[in-house]
């Protein structure tokens, strides 16, 4: 299995303990999820978040209806916390975000390993373009909602 990297970051004038109670409330995903994937969670709110907390969502991947499910298995409020696939469209999903004090904001990063089935067909045409374009759009809307107050920096 061949496990790819994607990370991004932006830097968001507020600390983390102003940042880190928008990522702790699942249901702020579908607001940094692009629409064009019809991303809906399906496990009842409000959703407890902590370590081994399941949450269970609805997508389309290039208009084919996936169900995916996560379990947070790192959960350190306000520094911290990773979310696995248990179930979706990659053959591993480890999202791991990050919230670094920084010049008086935080360094929001997300490190991702995945896989995909077919990687030698799919990844470098199909699935790439897609993480980059999903992380694009998520960045822009973080920096809508945070960093009003200063211009953000740091992206990658």
């Amino acid at each position: 299995m061949n496990v790819r990297t994607f990370n991004s970051e932006i830097w968001l004038p507020q600390p983390p303990e102003e940042i880190f109670p928008f990522f702790a409330d699942a249901a702020n995903l579908e607001a940094i999820t692009p629409p064009w994937l019809n991303f809906r969670i399906l496990t009842p709110a409000p959703v407890v978040m902590g370590e081994g907390t399941l949450i269970d969502y609805k997508l389309r991947v290039r208009g084919l209806p996936m169900r995916w499910r996560t379990r947070i298995s790192a959960w350190e409020p306000p520094y911290r916390f990773v979310d696995e696939q248990l179930r979706g469209p990659y053959r591993q999903w480890v999202h791991e975000h990050t919230f670094t004090p920084q010049d008086g904001g935080t360094l929001a990063r997300d490190a991702v390993r995945y896989a995909v089935a077919f990687d030698f067909l799919v990844e470098r045409w199909l699935v790439r373009p897609d993480v980059e374009r999903i992380f694009h759009y998520r960045l822009e809307v973080l920096r809508r909602r945070f960093a009003g107050l200063r211009s953000a920096k740091g992206e990658r």
